[in-house]
């Protein structure tokens, strides 16, 4: 019973901090709403035009923002208050849903006008994301990071797991409006966190100031420092192709397996309800750096491969669950590598560079992998998202190495600072 006791103390620390705490509820709240409105919005766009290409074409109007404007927004939330920056765009992303389920309860809504509101969220999660990436560290400190991480992935993946399926539901019985129109109604919940939460625990980190080229600076800190290089470079190649689930998946459920918007809705599902376990494990047990994101990547590939396997439906389900597992394992070890690894004032532009790999990757990706799907069927497009992990997990194991090498050299040599060249091969392993 200790050990049981003393696991759960492990696995859920970071919960122990009051404003995390408060952040974690109104965040759990809000995504269910987030997720329920990105399977509306996906099936809207393929309800209104049966198009996987403009399916994909959505998706990456949505990213480009993040894409364009991602660094740049990394240099605001070192500059500026992150709380209170999030409070405002949170509101506006709130406005936004409810716009698009006006009009689709209206049944006046039309594609141009879903493209016009997911550029207008894509301006949102541009400047929101590093944002609140870079919060985290500011609630809960540098001890409970990964901890936090971790749960904030398991809470991403277990809204993945509610919000879907419910949507799938309400789709099916209610129609998409109802789906948007209750995500408007939940960013009321993370607003409040936000605004309530006690400023005297935060500890923010010191603003950056305003100087001109902090922009390049943080792009050339970020190219000599290959400890956060490759995880960037991993999770481009991985973003770019894998991450487009919400271009592939509809047409597997629709064409592949000859289903509707409930087959849609619960394989996200599935991957919510994997996700969830493997979010638990790596908060208890998870260790960050490029060995661990290596064999995460490797584990991502090798899921995402079965899933495009799956003879039958309940088997794909049980594939999804798998993938959502690794899924969590990646981004969980990516985002704590980097964010351990990252100096204080320079966080913020890292974290919006993961945001650019991992969301600004899309506008490239979503109408690629479109296209792919279009052509080929939404089993290629698996396939080739599972091999994309494959090869970055290849490229960072190549880096690893050659760290190695340098640092095995170096010692040799006598040089000095010969054993700090070499950590990012040793994998920064950080235990919990």
């Amino acid at each position: 019973m200790s050990r049981v006791m003393s696991l759960g103390r492990r696995t859920f620390s970071a919960l122990s901090v009051h404003n995390y705490r408060r952040y974690f509820v109104g965040q759990a709240t809000s995504l269910v709403g987030t997720w329920m409105q990105s399977v509306a919005q996906s099936w809207l766009v393929y309800t209104l035009t049966r198009s996987s290409t403009d399916l994909g074409f959505v998706v990456a109007l949505q990213a480009l923002p993040v894409l364009v404007l991602g660094p740049y927004a990394g240099v605001v939330a070192d500059r500026v208050d992150k709380r209170r920056l999030m409070v405002v765009l949170q509101a506006l992303m709130g406005v936004q849903a409810l716009v698009l389920g006006l009009l689709s309860v209206t049944h006046a809504v039309r594609f141009w006008q879903v493209c016009l509101l997911a550029v207008v969220l894509g301006f949102n999660n541009a400047f929101e994301n590093p944002a609140r990436q870079a919060f985290v560290l500011e609630m809960v400190g540098p001890d409970q990071l990964r901890n936090a991480v971790s749960l904030n992935s398991t809470m991403v993946n277990a809204a993945r797991a509610v919000g879907p399926a419910v949507a799938g539901l309400l789709i099916a019985t209610a129609g998409v409006g109802v789906c948007f129109l209750i995500n408007a109604a939940s960013f009321v919940a993370v607003v409040a966190s936000l605004v309530t939460m006690d400023l005297s625990r935060l500890e923010p980190s010191p603003p950056a100031g305003r100087s001109k080229g902090q922009l390049r600076e943080g792009l050339r800190y970020v190219g000599r420092e290959p400890r956060l290089l490759f995880p960037l470079v991993m999770m481009g190649i991985v973003g770019t192709l894998a991450y487009e689930f919400q271009v592939v998946l509809p047409v597997v459920a629709r064409q592949t397996f000859h289903n509707g918007a409930e087959a849609y809705g619960f394989m996200n599902a599935a991957m919510g309800s994997g996700a969830v376990l493997g979010g638990l494990v790596t908060a208890a047990r998870g260790r960050t750096g490029m060995r661990p994101l290596v064999l995460a990547a490797t584990g991502f590939g090798v899921a995402i491969l079965l899933a495009a396997a799956a003879p039958v439906l309940g088997l794909e389900f049980a594939a999804l669950a798998v993938v959502g597992w690794a899924s969590v394992s990646f981004l969980a070890t990516g985002n704590s590598t980097l964010q351990l690894e990252a100096e204080p004032s320079m966080r913020g532009r890292v974290m919006s560079l993961w945001a650019v790999a991992f969301l600004g990757s899309t506008p490239v990706g979503g109408p690629l992998m479109g296209w792919v799907v279009a052509e080929a069927g939404g089993r290629v497009g698996l396939l080739v998202g599972g091999l994309s992990c494959l090869a970055a997990a290849a490229i960072g194991a190549g880096a690893a190495l050659r760290q190695r090498r340098r640092r095995a050299l170096g010692t040799e040599l006598g040089e000095p600072g010969a054993s700090d060249t070499g950590l990012v091969a040793e994998g920064l392993t950080r235990a919990s």
